[in-house]
């Protein structure tokens, strides 16, 4: 009986490392009876059948899954936003980090084409870098003209598994290149007219890159919230975390509470307002679902 994880799947053969090695895998005939579906990023047992090749005989527990793409045990999501084209958006970040939060998914986020914008658009990204900042988020400015921007987005991804996600055009791909030029992954030019670019990758793969692993496919394509429960969007928000236990009511949604400390933060300014906006924008999404049957 051998151990590791899965790093690669593709029609039907699971390819696990072990460290030391990489095993060609089936999965046992029972994974489909008792409807276990091994991910990429699972960690395993196998038997080695022949040298190289063997059968999955257990997935051990996730701590975290995603469906697209579809991989376990996620350390991290890389959030990439641009700077221009498409312009940086507040409200599209923070449905990224309320998706990634729900997940139990630290975020790191990536700004990309800092060179493209000027100085009055520098200070505005400046101050929204320091903000997201205070939250706890790192965040890293990228601009192709300063390599060691470059080097300094590297290193936070070492001895993590990481997967990339990000609104088409952002430069995903692009940047997956570059943190790793053995990927040469098929990158489309945005369409100006639509504002969207196009991604080509057909499976999942997890990459080596300054000793961690990089999924090789974006994910969180869809940004909706269908699986946050309204009681459980502020736990998305780390100002609202780490103020909960000072409301005077339990269970408050920072709604229309009296003595609520998140509504008296976002008044003392030490909450931007835009994140406020952004949670009651939420917060009537979630709350005006449709019920799923």
């Amino acid at each position: 009986m051998a151990t590791g994880r899965i790093i690669k799947a593709l029609s039907g053969f699971y390819y696990v490392d072990t460290g030391v090695s990489q095993y060609q895998c089936r999965g046992r005939g029972v994974f489909r009876k008792n409807k276990v579906n091994p991910l990429v990023g699972d960690n395993v047992e196998f038997d080695e059948s022949n040298p190289g090749e063997g059968y999955i005989t257990d997935v051990m527990p996730r701590k975290n899954e995603l469906v697209r793409p579809p991989i376990a045990n996620i350390d991290q999501a890389i959030i990439v936003v641009s700077a221009t084209q498409p312009d940086f958006s507040s409200l599209l970040l923070d449905r990224f980090l309320v998706l990634i939060e729900s997940k139990h998914i630290d975020p790191v986020i990536f700004i990309t084409k800092m060179d493209a914008i000027g100085d009055d658009e520098l200070s505005v990204i400046e101050q929204y870098q320091a903000d997201y900042e205070k939250l706890g988020y790192p965040v890293q400015l990228l601009s192709t003209k300063k390599p060691d921007q470059l080097e300094q987005a590297i290193k936070l991804l070492k001895g993590k598994i990481s997967v990339i996600a990000g609104q088409s055009g952002v430069g995903k791909s692009s940047l997956l290149n570059a943190l790793n030029p053995l990927l040469s992954l098929e990158t489309n030019e945005i369409s100006i007219s639509l504002g969207r670019g196009k991604h080509t990758t057909r499976h999942v793969e997890l990459i080596e890159v300054n000793e961690g692993l990089v999924a090789d496919t974006p994910g969180f394509s869809s940004l909706e919230f269908n699986e946050i429960e309204l009681e459980s969007l502020p736990s998305c928000f780390p100002e609202m975390r780490e103020r909960q236990n000072d409301c005077k009511f339990r269970g408050c949604m920072h709604n229309r509470e009296p003595k609520c400390a998140v509504k008296a933060a976002v008044d003392a300014e030490e909450i931007p307002d835009y994140r406020y906006e952004h949670y009651l924008q939420f917060y009537e999404e979630i709350q005006n679902r449709k019920p799923r049957y």
